[in-house]
């Protein structure tokens, strides 16, 4: 039996309507930063989602898999090959095109231009590499999101065409011009400190102690699990649906924030 697009779309019917469904039948994604890009990923194609732009020069590494869309198989395998792989397991007509290198300022543009809309999670010890990839979706007038796995859970942000608010201001970068000498430990650990209130204690400390290693300079990547990485696809899906069916979304400089330790803790909702 071959595939049939519309069978495998079938079960969204009261929650994306017909409309909408071909917007994202049509729209091409890009994931700039296939790691906890690759959780949207699986989210979009099962959504319905059938082209897409992976962007990564990095390889699937043991320690990935705890969070990560990826198998012990894929270890060694370039990111994008591995998840190009694994869209094409669900959806074998998903158009994939895989592009297995760093974003840079001076690639950038060209990169993210075929796309309609780009998701970003390049990792964030990659400064430059985030701003090349916000620098041109706004000069080519792409609407970007950006997320992060934050413990048990996740943050969104998302910078409409135009918006007033880009990545520089939002992280207190340069307006123009290199951030190569920017901290990565200095900004990631502002935003923390803003968050600090509503953020469960046990995510400002695990990565304030990665936070303090790092101030040496010595790379050490914050401790992820994967509810956060699979709470960043969630978000990232149903805001990339909202977006194509002209609903309100919450926009910059304001985060959507998913905290699951918060929710499993509050007072829930009384059934009786």
């Amino acid at each position: 039996m071959g595939f049939d697009y519309q069978q495998s779309v079938i079960r969204n019917i009261g929650y994306v309507n017909s409309d909408v469904q071909e917007k994202v039948s049509q729209t091409r994604l890009v994931i700039a930063g296939c790691g906890i890009g690759s959780s949207l990923a699986e989210a979009a194609v099962r959504l319905g989602f059938r082209k897409f732009i992976l962007i990564d020069g990095d390889v699937v590494d043991a320690h990935n898999l705890n969070r990560q869309d990826y198998v012990f198989d894929d270890i060694g395998t370039p990111k994008v090959s591995a998840l190009a792989r694994r869209i094409k397991a669900i959806n074998p007509e998903a158009d994939v095109q895989e592009v297995n290198a760093l974003l840079t300022p001076g690639n950038a543009g060209e990169l993210i231009g075929a796309g309609d809309i780009v998701f970003d999670t390049v990792d964030f010890l990659d400064i430059s590499g985030i701003v090349a990839v916000h620098d041109a979706a706004r000069e080519l007038g792409k609407p970007i999101v950006t997320a992060m796995s934050i413990g048990w859970g996740a943050g969104c942000v998302y910078f409409p065409p135009g918006s007033p608010w880009t990545f520089r201001k939002l992280f207190g970068l340069p307006d123009s011009g290199s951030v190569d000498n920017a901290s990565y430990v200095e900004r990631f650990g502002a935003a923390i400190s803003r968050l600090a209130t509503v953020l469960d204690p046990e995510v400002v400390q695990v990565v304030g102690q990665a936070l303090t290693v790092m101030e040496d300079g010595t790379p050490c990547p914050a401790s992820q699990v994967s509810p956060g990485a699979f709470s960043v696809g969630a978000m990232a899906a149903t805001l990339i649906v909202r977006i194509l069916a002209d609903q309100p979304v919450t926009e910059a400089p304001k985060m959507t924030l998913v905290d699951l330790p918060a929710l499993l803790t509050g007072p829930g909702l009384d059934l009786s």
